[in-house]
């Protein structure tokens, strides 16, 4: 559908999805599982009063991530009338609501397409309510604008990158595919800048903003990761090694663990060195290319994480809106297995948790079929990312293309 009667549909589906989604962390309606709304009424509720006295909560582990996050667990006092999990609930609402508005006003201009907001409408809700009962959400809404302001304004892209890395590091990433020469001088100096200018405010004006670096450096493999599916089959075949909650999260503890995070931690670091090069040959750059290389990116860095949490997904299924958006993108297979890989997503967390923490067969099963799918859409991108901008050793490529183009129309498949 295009046009108005794209639009209205569009609508129509996210509000019925979003209070269904509502209706669940509002405990109206009751999923199966672990409650998935703790994190915010009890743990995201327990920083709110530390932060409000100006200080981060230091002595609490679980506290893992950059100093702005301070902003979205803050952000409830924004509706003082309502109760502290209520109204962060209604605020991601909002952020998934801009989100919604971003895609499809880029997706209504002249070269763009409503495919990147049907993703967005529909992967959310297969994620369940985790989606809403994490901060996630509006980190991803950072990541949308930018890389939708960055097609003609770089600068907004940088600040955007800078602002949305220091609530989650991953949207730095979205720098990764910024034109060379004038575009990307300008995106990573407002990214310096900005990221320079809210480190340092923070820094002097709130203790212990970077505390959150020593307790992700201890993190271990956490058991819906790679490296947890490789310790669920080991256990499976006598491996002595056990589960528990450690740094916030359910962990595998025991013999060769650490042997298997560091392996998760070379294979980041793979990851990071076949992104270095790609970005040394390429030689062909589209208004898409900053989402393609962004996508590819977040999925490089999720499958070969030790962590792969759920509310993980969102970031990808945003990333992959926007690719879809341009017709020019080739990331509409790796886009649609992520979104194949959020409702399974959802049947291991909450629905089938328990059987993961079991390592029994129904839990292994969902661990295999989610994470394949997202080892097969990382393949997929990284292939095709390369294929369509850095050309085979003898071959010319592409000429570069302007940043503002738009590209012909090309199969998304």
């Amino acid at each position: 559908m295009t046009g108005r009667a794209g639009t209205r549909g569009l609508l129509v589906v996210w509000t019925l999805t979003r209070a269904a989604l509502l209706l669940c962390v509002l405990k109206v309606v009751t999923v199966p599982g672990p409650d998935v709304t703790v994190d915010v009424s009890v743990i995201y509720r327990g920083w709110y009063g530390a932060l409000r006295t100006g200080s981060f909560p230091v002595g609490d582990v679980t506290w893992q991530y950059p100093p702005a996050a301070a902003l979205p667990v803050l952000s409830p006092a924004l509706l003082p009338f309502l109760e502290y999990a209520t109204a962060f609930f209604l605020l991601v609402a909002v952020c998934d609501a801009v989100v919604l508005r971003l895609l499809v006003r880029a997706g209504t201009r002249p070269g763009g397409r409503l495919a990147g907001a049907w993703v967005w409408v529909a992967g959310v809700p297969l994620l369940g309510p985790t989606v809403c009962a994490r901060y996630d959400l509006m980190v991803t809404a950072v990541a949308v604008a930018a890389l939708l302001a960055g097609v003609r304004r770089p600068r907004v892209l940088g600040a955007l990158a800078a602002f949305g890395a220091l609530l989650k590091v991953w949207p730095v990433l979205v720098l990764l595919g910024t034109a060379p020469g004038r575009a990307t001088r300008r995106a990573w100096s407002a990214a310096a800048v900005t990221a320079g200018t809210l480190a340092a405010g923070f820094w002097l004006l709130m203790p212990g903003a970077f505390a959150f670096l020593t307790h992700q450096r201890d993190r271990g493999t956490e058991i819906e990761s790679l490296g947890g599916l490789a310790l669920h089959l080991a256990r499976r075949s006598g491996w002595p090694g056990w589960i528990e909650l450690t740094y916030g999260s359910m962990e595998f503890l025991g013999p060769r663990v650490a042997l298997v995070s560091s392996l998760a931690l070379w294979l980041s670091v793979a990851a990071f060195g076949w992104l270095l090069v790609w970005r040394l040959r390429v030689r062909t750059f589209a208004a898409h290319t900053a989402a393609d290389a962004a996508f590819t990116a977040v999925l490089l860095f999720t499958t070969t994480s030790r962590v792969i949490s759920p509310q993980y997904l969102v970031w990808l299924v945003g990333l992959a809106a926007v690719c879809l958006v341009f017709p020019g993108s080739r990331m509409g297979r790796p886009a649609c297995l992520v979104v194949l890989a959020c409702p399974v997503t959802f049947g291991e967390f909450p629905l089938g948790f328990a059987h993961v923490v079991a390592s029994d067969d129904t839990g292994v099963a969902l661990l295999l079929v989610r994470n394949g799918l997202l080892v097969a859409a990382t393949g997929i991108a990284a292939v095709r990312l390369w294929r369509a901008t850095a050309p085979a050793p003898g071959k010319s490529g592409t000429a570069p293309v302007a940043v503002g183009a738009v590209q012909p129309s090309r199969s998304a498949r």
